[in-house]
């Protein structure tokens, strides 16, 4: 369940298109831009209701919404809020093809490839693989096999080529089957094997059955024996394979604690985390997040962000700002 909060009562796209206008027009006076505005309209607004406010913005004044934010706000606001304002899909190839063009090629930024491939639908991935090409003459998989080395190019490349079943399907005796292939992987440290690519295949309901098996026959979960096998970046990013198949809400808490852990704040993964699934899990996220840190999500987003910027991610988050 989604954190985002839509009125009962809307106005129309070309009302709302109007309203973010008149934002903007303080700015072309030279009075400034209205943010509360844009963040009152934006921020309670669905992926529909945000993409019919694009096209009246550009019907009526011949212009581009996306372009506009970008000339009116700034740093750390404005990212979110193009994040925000952006289609799904094309968030998700803009967000892919700026970590595979990054020169950092850490668990951080390739986790973004997981996270499409693995924490949303078998049809989104491929509106965003779709995306990917249209917006940068390329396929994600070329970009992965430029950008990234083996063996977790090959990891990578086999999870955004697949197309999941996306029903539920089990079969026990295939989890029992498998569960012990991947733990002949893991005792042997073997993690670059063809086996371990079925995580990138098989149904998702097929692979949480798989990981039970794994834990009841072995006493360990399959991410603890993963970790054990190594530090390196195949690892960690195997770990996040099996957390966003598993429990994607607690994947995306663990990005939020890990963003507002210690002295700095990883603005980019926090708002990744919460733009990308304030309508999908954040309740569960939430709920995650308790459980590590004993402390409500809201309070670390809060403590460790400002200005405008805290008030659209806690507007994202349904909490109310000044109440904190």
């Amino acid at each position: 369940m989604g954190s985002l909060l839509v009125p009962d009562f809307i106005p129309s796209p070309i009302q709302d298109a109007e309203t973010l206008r008149k934002s903007f027009k303080g700015h072309f006076l030279g009075l400034g831009t209205d943010e509360k505005a844009i963040i009152t309209v934006l921020g309670h607004r669905d992926e529909s209701q945000r993409k019919k406010i694009k096209e009246a913005y550009q019907q009526l004044y011949n212009k581009s919404l996306i372009d506009d934010l970008h000339s009116e706000l700034s740093g750390d606001f404005r990212k979110a809020v193009i994040l925000w304002t952006h289609d799904p899909p094309e968030r998700d190839a803009r967000l892919a093809n700026e970590v595979l063009n990054s020169w950092i090629h850490d668990v951080t930024h390739l986790q973004v490839i997981v996270e499409i491939a693995c924490a949303s639908t078998p049809d989104h991935l491929v509106s965003v693989r779709q995306t990917y090409c249209a917006l940068f003459g390329c396929s994600l998989e070329e970009d992965i096999i430029a950008h990234v080395s083996l063996p977790v190019q090959k990891v990578l490349v086999s999870l955004v080529s697949s197309y999941r079943y996306n029903e539920e399907l089990v079969d026990h005796s295939i989890a029992n089957l498998e569960a012990s292939k991947l733990r002949e992987a893991t005792r042997t440290k073997q993690l670059d094997s063809d086996e371990v690519l079925i995580l990138s295949t098989r149904n998702i309901h097929q692979l949480k059955a798989t990981f039970e098996c794994y834990k009841q026959n072995y006493g360990f979960s399959i991410d603890q024996d993963i970790m054990n096998c190594g530090e390196g970046l195949l690892e960690s990013i195997l770990k996040v394979v099996i957390w966003c198949i598993n429990s994607p809400e607690k994947h995306f808490a663990e990005v939020v604690k890990v963003s507002t852990d210690g002295l700095g704040t990883n603005e980019d993964s926090l708002s990744r985390a919460i733009v990308t699934r304030a309508e999908i899990d954040m309740i569960k996220v939430k709920e995650e997040y308790l459980k590590m840190k004993d402390t409500a999500l809201e309070y670390a987003v809060a403590d460790d962000t400002s200005g405008h910027y805290r008030e659209f991610l806690m507007t994202l988050l349904g909490a109310n700002d000044s109440s904190l």
